[in-house]
């Protein structure tokens, strides 16, 4: 695959179950009682964005130091949409909006598993440059989603969510690296032991 084919860019906001390109910082609150950092494959991630617009949807998503929500190599995301929804009702609308932009990227691709009640699914993105001759950014994303019911009885879907990134001349190794390792974020996601939470009401 050559990275230097020109892409058409897309709106990468219009996937609302995945972290914006050049997200800003609005606020910190922990909405969901996690309160310590997340320890994932070796490594300490602290919170750096949440979000609770609407009355049953949570989004917060947890950085490794060093890294900024403008531009980082790995965030963490944990969401929770409380109610009836399933995990097939939001893991189809996701594959709907992929599908949707992949007919004008073909860089976009995913592949989902299932287990034990519990759906994974593994997606490719990306940015091209202002020019659209390049790729500017890449990203590649594992979300696993699993029914709970939280510390005070609510019922609702976790999604617990790992995005890599790479950016202009690190992009064709990190198809290397994605190509050779693929298997290994899968594993280690799947294997996660998500903590409990307690959604703030």
């Amino acid at each position: 695959m050559n990275i230097k084919n020109k892409i058409t860019t897309f709106v990468i906001g219009l996937l609302l179950t995945t972290a914006s390109f050049g997200q800003t910082k609005v606020s910190v609150k922990d909405y969901l009682g996690l309160a310590k950092p997340i320890l994932f494959d070796n490594n300490s991630y602290d919170l750096a964005w949440s979000s609770h617009q609407t009355d049953n949807f949570y989004y917060q998503e947890y950085l490794a130091k060093g890294d900024t929500l403008e531009k980082f190599k790995r965030l963490i995301t944990i969401q929770v949409t409380v109610g009836k929804i399933t995990t097939k009702d939001i893991v189809t609308n996701l594959i709907i909006r992929l599908d949707k932009l992949k007919k004008t990227n073909p860089v976009i691709n995913y592949e989902t598993f299932e287990k034990d009640g519990e759906i994974m699914i593994d997606f490719l993105m990306s940015e091209n440059t202002s020019d659209g001759k390049y790729l500017n950014v890449v990203e590649r994303n594992v979300y696993r989603y699993k029914t709970i019911t939280d510390k005070n009885g609510q019922k609702a879907v976790l999604l617990f969510g790992v995005g890599d990134r790479a950016y202009g001349d690190d992009i064709e190794i990190f198809f290397s690296n994605l190509k050779e390792h693929r298997f290994d974020l899968i594993n280690a996601v799947g294997a996660f032991d998500i903590p409990e939470i307690i959604i703030a009401k």
